[in-house]
């Protein structure tokens, strides 16, 4: 499971250096893509695969499927960590994302996430917590 909040900067390269705690669990080659809120999701290679088997049950034949399916396959590049410990991300992921120079990696659960850090720091502002864990019983949490 992947957990906590990492500040980074990405170079003018598009390279990345990924939390040592974050490489343990990600293994030598893991998938980076498009994600929502306007990151970008990074899964470990077992886990993408599970991700990519749902994708391919969706129908083909509804087009919100075939769009959703669309986002996350086109978008999606392997990766692999370098001597120092960076990934580069490419510059169509870079750009969906806004990743410029501050970044920020966060684990949540099953995927990491990595935001450009003004962004993160203006949609996850948690002000309303007490009504979204009133909502949470119905989702069995």
């Amino acid at each position: 499971m992947f957990i906590g909040e990492y500040s980074h900067t990405i170079d003018t390269k598009g390279r990345l250096i990924v939390p040592s705690k974050f490489r343990e669990q990600l293994g030598e080659e893991f998938v980076v893509t498009k994600g929502l809120d306007g990151c970008l999701f990074v899964y470990e290679n077992t886990e993408w695969k599970s991700f990519e088997e749902k994708l391919r049950a969706l129908p083909l034949t509804n087009a919100n499927a075939r769009k959703f399916t669309r986002f996350f396959l086109a978008g999606a590049n392997s990766c692999e960590v370098d001597k120092q410990g960076r990934i580069l991300i490419p510059a169509v992921l870079r750009e969906f994302a806004n990743l410029e120079k501050d970044v920020v990696l966060v684990g949540v659960g099953n995927r990491i996430e990595i935001w450009n850090k003004a962004i993160w720091a203006e949609k996850n502002v948690y002000d309303d917590m007490d009504e979204i864990a009133e909502n949470m019983e119905g989702l069995g949490i």
